[in-house]
C-alpha cells in the first residue's frame, strides 16, 4: 500500500516535476512516466483527484470493482480511498491522455467550498459510476479544466486562490448537471437497474427467512445491484421521484397487503415474518403509507 500524504510525493512517484502549488496540481496524463507493473500498485491520496481521461492498456481497481479509462469519462475520489492500479499487457505500450487535478483539502481552508464540497454526492460513487460525457460537454468541463490550469501555471498573488476555487466550484456544479443528464439519457441501463431492483427486492420479501435477516438495508440492495448507496439513490430519485429507502418500503407493503388480503395471519404475525422487531413499528408505516391501519385495509376486503 502506497499513501500519498501529499501531491509533492505522488509528483515523484509518477516522476513529474514538483508541483507549481504544494495544495494543486493540474496534471497533463500524457505527460506521466508510467511506473505500473502487472502486479497491482494500491494506494491511498490524502488528497481529492478529479479526472477527465482515458487510458488504453491500464486496470484499474477501486473498491470491488475494476474499471475500464477507454471511455472518455469523469472520475471524482475523495480523499483516503483505496484503488490500484496495474499494466494489463506489459507487452503493450500504455496510451493515455486527458487532465487530472489534484486537489488538497488544505487549499480549501477558509473558502465556502470548504463546507460545501463534500455535499456533491459523487465522491461516494464508485469509479464504475463515472460521468460519461457528450462531446459538448466534455469540450465545457475541458474549457475549466484549461483555465484552471492557466491560473495554476501563472503567478500566485492574492487572487489566485478564489479565481481557481471558483472554477473548481463550475467543475463540480457541471459535474451535477451532467450527472443529472445521465441519470435520464442512458435509459436502457436505468431501466435495468429498475427491473433488477423490483426482482431483488421480490426475491427478498418472498424468501422464507425475512424474519431472520431483517428489513433489506439501502447498503445491501445497493451491494445487490453493484452500484454505490448514493448513485442508486440519485438515480431512483431522478427515474421515479423515490429514493432506494421508499422502494424499499414500497415492496414492503406490498407484501404486507398481500398477507392481510389473503391469509388470517395476525398483524403481529406479519409485521415479524416482513422483518419487524415490533408490530407497533409496523402498522405506523403501514399507515403511513395507505391512509390506513393493517385491521382496516383487512376489513376493506370483507
Amino acid at each position: 500500500m502506497r499513501r500519498f500524504t501529499t501531491i509533492s510525493e505522488f509528483h515523484e512517484f509518477v516522476q513529474l516535476p514538483k508541483p507549481q502549488h504544494p495544495l494543486l496540481s493540474v496534471v497533463d496524463v500524457s505527460t506521466v512516466t508510467h511506473r505500473y507493473g502487472p502486479e497491482p500498485t494500491s494506494m491511498v491520496f490524502e488528497f481529492y483527484s478529479i479526472s477527465l481521461k482515458r487510458m488504453h492498456n491500464v486496470n484499474l481497481k477501486y473498491g470491488q470493482h475494476s474499471f475500464d479509462f477507454n471511455e472518455g469519462i469523469m472520475s471524482f475520489m475523495a480523499p483516503n480511498q483505496v484503488f490500484s492500479m496495474a499494466v494489463a499487457n506489459p507487452a503493450e505500450e500504455v496510451e493515455k491522455s486527458g487532465w487530472v487535478i489534484y486537489l488538497h483539502p488544505d487549499f480549501l481552508w477558509n473558502t465556502p467550498l470548504a463546507k460545501t464540497i463534500q455535499q456533491h454526492d459523487f465522491w461516494d460513487y464508485s469509479l464504475r459510476e463515472g460521468l460519461f460525457l457528450s462531446a459538448r460537454e466534455e469540450a465545457a468541463m475541458l474549457a475549466v479544466i484549461l483555465a484552471i490550469q492557466q491560473e495554476y501555471n501563472s503567478a500566485i498573488d492574492r487572487f489566485s486562490k478564489p479565481i481557481i476555487v471558483s472554477h473548481i466550484e463550475s467543475l463540480l456544479q457541471y459535474a451535477d448537471r451532467f450527472y443529472h443528464r445521465q441519470f435520464l439519457t442512458r435509459e436502457k441501463a436505468n431501466h435495468e437497474v429498475l427491473e433488477r431492483l423490483e426482482t431483488l427486492l421480490r426475491t427478498y420479501f418472498d424468501g422464507n427467512n425475512v424474519a431472520e435477516r431483517g428489513l433489506p438495508t439501502v447498503q445491501h440492495v445497493a451491494d445487490g445491484l453493484q452500484l454505490s448507496p448514493k448513485y442508486l439513490t440519485n438515480l431512483l430519485r431522478v427515474l421515479t421521484g423515490q429514493n432506494t429507502q421508499q422502494h424499499i418500503h414500497a415492496q414492503l407493503i406490498a407484501k404486507a397487503k398481500e398477507k392481510l388480503s389473503t391469509t388470517t395471519l395476525t398483524v403481529s404475525e406479519i409485521a415479524y415474518a416482513l422483518g419487524f422487531e415490533h408490530a407497533p413499528s409496523f402498522s405506523k408505516l403501514f399507515k403511513a403509507k395507505t391512509s390506513l391501519s393493517p385491521l382496516e385495509f383487512r376489513a376493506s376486503f370483507t
